[in-house]
């Protein structure tokens, strides 16, 4: 029992400001080891371990509690704290990602940049090195100089080898600082916060089925229990917060131009621009535009009713559209010129 005492005291918390993390261990104490088959890492930047990708989220249980049994099992003393009230706003959160974006851009660019330096030495090494042997001066196989010549060709080698390898990793580098630097552009793309918007007014709908004792999704959720029904306020306010951030990124791109297209935009013979050809319109429907298949556009700048030569056709939904044409536009656009 003394033994036990002398391990010390663990805390778990979680909130979903803050993640969840463990406080009381040090480096070296073997808390770590009995963790990490938790779901449990290091996180440099805060000196503290924690789950990964736990803020903003739900407290995973499973996971803590496994992590302190595991602990107490091994002697130490163990208290979880979970406060699922703690939040940040989704536009403080985005607003943090979109800057961790920014310095992970410039922390692998400086990454690129070094293992560009380091390719450019290795490569100029093996080069100084190969210039001193004579052009075409072969390996003098049973000379006393054959060992040493031997060696001298395979660190050039090797000095090659390090400067393709640095080379490549300079290119990984490059292409995750690429990444990164795009993230806020990536985020708030038009099309793709529509296609987010729609996702998450599903989720809302089935949050509020649940909330009034209804099936959704194929599940029911426990409204008796006062904590699946705090849980489940929790998860609507999350959800509308992040409607509206995102419905605010669309109302500043039509602002700027952006069009969003509905089915209140559309009749049937109208034309739909969708990736480089005008389709004609076969049908309406709430989501989507129905057109001839794709493939008959191949080569095509226009494709009408009549083009359907595969007699199958194709739903172009509404985040995908990128201009519109009436019958008449059209007849008038394909009229042929006049002009002498």
């Amino acid at each position: 029992m003394n033994e036990t005492m002398t391990k010390g005291e663990i805390t778990i918390t979680h909130t979903r400001a803050d993640g969840t993390l463990v406080d009381g261990s040090r480096k070296g104490d073997g808390v770590f080891e009995l963790i990490r088959p938790h779901g449990f890492r290091f996180f440099r930047s805060l000196g503290q371990l924690g789950i990964a990708r736990s803020r903003d989220r739900q407290a995973q249980n499973w996971k803590i509690n496994a992590a302190a049994a595991a602990l107490r099992a091994a002697g130490w003393t163990v208290t979880i704290e979970i406060n699922e009230d703690i939040r940040r706003s989704f536009d403080e959160a985005e607003t943090e990602r979109a800057q961790r974006a920014v310095d992970r851009a410039e922390r692998y660019d400086a990454y690129s940049d070094r293992a560009v330096s380091s390719s450019q030495a290795h490569y100029s090494r093996s080069h100084e090195m190969a210039d001193a042997i004579p052009m075409g001066q072969p390996i003098l196989v049973g000379h006393h100089s054959e060992g040493r010549d031997r060696r001298y060709r395979a660190r050039i080698h090797d000095a090659m080898g390090k400067s393709i390898a640095e080379g490549k990793r300079a290119e990984h580098w490059a292409d995750r600082a690429e990444t990164a630097a795009r993230y806020k552009e990536f985020r708030d793309n038009p099309p793709r916060t529509l296609r987010r918007i729609e996702k998450l007014q599903a989720d809302l709908r089935r949050v509020e089925k649940w909330q009034a004792g209804e099936s959704a999704g194929g599940y029911t959720r426990d409204i008796g229990n006062p904590a699946t029904v705090a849980e489940l306020k929790r998860r609507h306010e999350e959800l509308s917060e992040q409607i509206a951030y995102w419905q605010q990124i669309i109302k500043t791109a039509e602002e700027e131009g952006f069009k969003v297209w509905s089915s209140a935009d559309f009749k049937k013979g109208d034309f739909v621009h969708n990736r480089g050809t005008w389709y004609e319109v076969l049908r309406v429907n709430k989501k989507s535009v129905t057109i001839p298949h794709i493939h008959n556009g191949t080569g095509k700048k226009v494709v009408r009713a009549d083009d359907n030569n595969l007699n199958w056709t194709w739903l172009v939904p509404y985040d995908e559209v990128s201009g519109r044409k009436s019958a008449e536009e059209m007849r008038e656009l394909l009229k042929p010129s006049t002009a002498v």
